[in-house]
């Protein structure tokens, strides 16, 4: 939409009328002929105006009335082409005292609610009021001076009943002329205001299909998150006890059978959490998304025994260690803190090396939750600087971590990726909690 077209410019201009409009407008300019050619009919039956020939009240009940078809289409021009045929019928005394009184009224009422050109519609109605009103005064000048104009109205005295009669057809056309103004104007204005709600409606609309679709695309990166902890974690539990099992199985079948067992398992669990969250990627109904914050939800804090004890099974000795007091904590850091400690251990067998040890450290602070995760491998790690909130910069490498800064990120943390001094690995987790808690 152009800013012209705008319902809230000062140069918005009113749509052009449609067809059934503009059919509408016909029969009714019909209407308007068929009734001022009957009150003209009686008006001359009755003695006034009955000296002007027919074919002339014919072609002026013609053009008082018919160009009001267009009243919506060329305003401006109807309402000048009325008032000159409404004082040249007075003049010609082809009028009647009624219908074209109405057929003016219209005409002046449409320029004020249909021009296109607000400039112009207010020159138009002033010129109109204006040669209305001169027309008028001296009409009542030039019969103030004939006494066979009116003969029983007294012209003697300061405010004679003719200077009555005078003020009274002043205020009469007050009236007529200021209600024809003020309505079309409104009318205008009732119509600006409804395509400025029309267009705001509109707009509503659409910022809420953007923010819909927004919404949709953030579940389904969250969920893609999620689909690569669940697949890297699992993953790599398998391929460690596929590989022990490969090696021992002519040794020791017992233990070989062991290693099977828990891929088995691994696999399983990852099969029950990737149905799970596929299940919303078919779709975009709630159902589905429902359903994976439902098995997100379950993974928390209380979980990182279950971490620390696959990665023991997988052959990574991991020391699970939680300092400070125990208390509970906003579903979304128990999530993140869960994740992340998931894809610091899968990290660490991937990439840290044989014979690696690993420290898995929650602490509860005053106003904050920390985890941290420290090993002591070799394993080569190729790492990038990333910016994180608060200024803070942390060394990361694959999506994985991108991830984990991501998920800090989310709930208002700080994240620190990178070498320990004396070798190995470390990743540093916080939580602020205090202002949570406040809010």
């Amino acid at each position: 939409m152009s800013t012209t077209d705008s319902p809230l410019s000062d140069e918005w201009r009113r749509p052009t009328p449609s067809g059934p409009s503009l059919r509408k407008d016909l029969w009714v300019a019909l209407v308007l002929a068929a009734a001022t050619a009957v009150s003209v009919s009686l008006t001359r039956t009755s003695g006034v105006f009955s000296d002007s020939p027919v074919w002339i009240v014919a072609l002026w009940v013609a053009l008082i009335t018919l160009p009001l078809a267009l009243r919506r289409r060329w305003p401006e021009v109807v309402a000048l082409t009325a008032s000159v045929v409404f004082a040249a019928g007075a003049m010609l005394e082809a009028s009647d005292m009624l219908f074209s009184n109405i057929c003016l009224y219209i005409a002046l009422y449409s320029v004020g609610a249909w021009s296109r050109h607000r400039i112009a519609a207010k020159w138009v109605r002033v010129a109109i009021v204006a040669g209305m009103f001169i027309w008028l005064f001296a009409q009542l000048i030039v019969q103030a001076n004939q006494l066979t104009m009116m003969p029983d109205l007294s012209r003697d005295g300061f405010f004679s009943p003719y200077a009555a009669f005078g003020v009274l057809q002043v205020l009469i056309n007050l009236v007529y002329f200021g209600a024809a103004w003020y309505f079309g104007e409104s009318a205008w204005i009732s119509a600006r205001n409804g395509a400025a709600l029309k267009s705001s409606t509109a707009e509503l609309v659409a910022e809420r299909e953007r923010t819909a679709t927004q919404a949709i695309t953030l579940e389904r990166v969250r969920i893609a998150r999620e689909l690569h902890d669940v697949v890297a974690h699992h993953v790599s539990v398998m391929g460690v006890q596929a590989g022990a099992a490969r090696r021992i199985l002519s040794s020791d079948p017992g233990q070989a059978a062991d290693a099977l067992t828990i891929i088995e398992q691994s696999a399983r669990s990852a099969v029950d959490e990737l149905h799970t969250m596929l299940g919303a990627l078919r779709g975009d109904d709630a159902p589905g998304s429902e359903l994976t914050s439902q098995s997100s939800s379950t993974r928390g804090i209380a979980q990182l025994g279950e971490l620390a004890d696959e990665s023991r099974t997988a052959g990574v000795p991991v020391r699970l260690s939680i300092v400070g007091d125990e208390r509970a904590i906003p579903a979304t850091i128990g999530l993140s803190i869960y994740r992340i400690a998931q894809e610091a251990l899968t990290n660490t067998r991937k990439h840290a090396g044989p014979g690696v040890s690993t420290d898995l450290r929650l602490r509860y602070e005053t106003d904050a939750v920390e985890l941290e995760i420290t090993d002591d491998g070799v394993g080569p790690r190729r790492q990038f600087a990333a910016a994180l909130p608060g200024g803070a910069s942390a060394e990361t490498t694959g999506l994985g971590q991108r991830g984990m800064c991501e998920r800090v990120a989310a709930v208002g943390g700080e994240l620190h990726l990178g070498g320990r001094p004396r070798g190995g690995y470390l990743v540093r987790a916080r939580f602020p909690l205090m202002k949570r808690e406040n809010a």
